[in-house]
């Protein structure tokens, strides 16, 4: 059975938080001389530092109820905040599949957390008989998902992961960066079931703000409550959450940008099908396409000379490539040089 303040950790438990002079008023006045800002300018006075408005058009638009959402200054903030809330360094342990995102092996070791990496199988899966001893181990507090899978672009199977939710008794965080362009449905749709369960997304991907860093988590209230508790009081600009607001009000542009990338994608797959160095284009459910080629490094290079930047994948899976898709123009480049490589 699932124990949130067992699972906390005790000096989270125990923390007073930073208390903002927002955070002593509700409200709208006349006159704010609360917070030592500099009473001129345009950004001039701190954000709201909950973000209630993104998180009330969130509601709307995801149909969670806002106390489930929590904003944070990009994705990587809540892989931190969440290893900082629930693992004690030097003490506890987390656990991932590889390969997958970089920043949990970073996090964990910058909070000294010992990260467990265990191979996902030839198919990039979960192989859940390799996890049953892990349940055991007291000090496992937390094991990261990430579905799309980034680099390889696969669906985690929906099986294995409810598996794990009903037999590990810590919190499971599903990072889902890229499930916009995937068909499947979001695990967020399961947070009232499971509450261990963290589900986070990203403006970055589909909603194209990757340079205005606004992440948000999904969970249950009892959850979220302990990240507002961590978090810096203000860490999310006003600019960003209004360049996050903007993006929210412009749904049919949200719905065109996705749609565009997939058809791309599908032209790109075209192309890349009768490429003879390709030995294998792997099943994408992400907006990138995750290839396995004679020889990454010389590729790689190759197109750099061209002024093309693709992600080399090679030291994680071998000889792979991850390619982000573009626009036409961007992609018919690629195109032309990848059918021009002497291989």
């Amino acid at each position: 059975m699932f124990d949130l303040e067992k699972a906390v950790r005790p000096s989270i438990r125990n923390l007073v938080p930073y208390t903002s002079a927002r955070d002593e008023f509700v409200g709208k006045a006349e006159v704010y001389l609360d917070a030592n800002e500099n009473p001129y300018g345009v950004l001039n006075r701190y954000p709201d530092p909950y973000q209630n408005q993104l998180k009330n058009n969130l509601s709307l638009t995801k149909n969670i109820p806002a106390e489930y959402i929590f904003i944070s200054n990009g994705s990587d903030e809540i892989i931190d905040l969440t290893l900082r809330i629930f693992c004690q360094p030097g003490v506890d342990k987390a656990l991932t599949f590889t390969p997958t995102y970089g920043m949990y092996q970073v996090s964990a070791a910058i909070n000294q957390v010992e990260l467990i990496q265990l191979p996902l199988d030839d198919n990039f899966q979960i192989d859940s008989t390799s996890l049953e001893k892990y349940y055991q181990d007291d000090q496992l507090k937390l094991i990261f998902i990430c579905s799309p899978n980034n680099p390889t672009g696969n669906l985690i199977s929906i099986h294995t992961i409810e598996s794990i939710l009903q037999q590990f008794n810590g919190i499971v965080l599903i990072d889902e960066a890229y499930i916009d362009f995937s068909m499947s449905a979001s695990w967020i749709e399961k947070i009232h079931q499971y509450p261990n369960l963290i589900v986070s997304q990203t403006f970055s991907k589909a909603w194209g703000l990757a340079a205005a860093r606004v992440g948000v988590a999904y969970a249950n209230p009892n959850l979220m409550s302990w990240y507002n508790k961590v978090k810096p009081p203000y860490n999310v600009s006003q600019i960003n959450q209004e360049a996050a607001l903007l993006a929210l009000n412009n749904k049919v542009h949200y719905e065109a940008k996705i749609s565009a990338i997939l058809k791309q994608k599908r032209i790109l797959l075209k192309a890349l099908l009768p490429l003879a160095f390709i030995q294998k284009i792997y099943p994408s459910e992400a907006n990138f396409i995750f290839i396995q080629v004679k020889d990454a490094n010389k590729i790689y290079r190759t197109l750099v000379q061209q002024k093309i930047i693709v992600r080399n994948r090679h030291q994680l899976v071998a000889n792979s490539l991850r390619i982000s898709i573009g626009t036409p123009a961007e992609n018919q480049k690629l195109i032309t040089a990848l059918q021009n490589i002497p291989l």
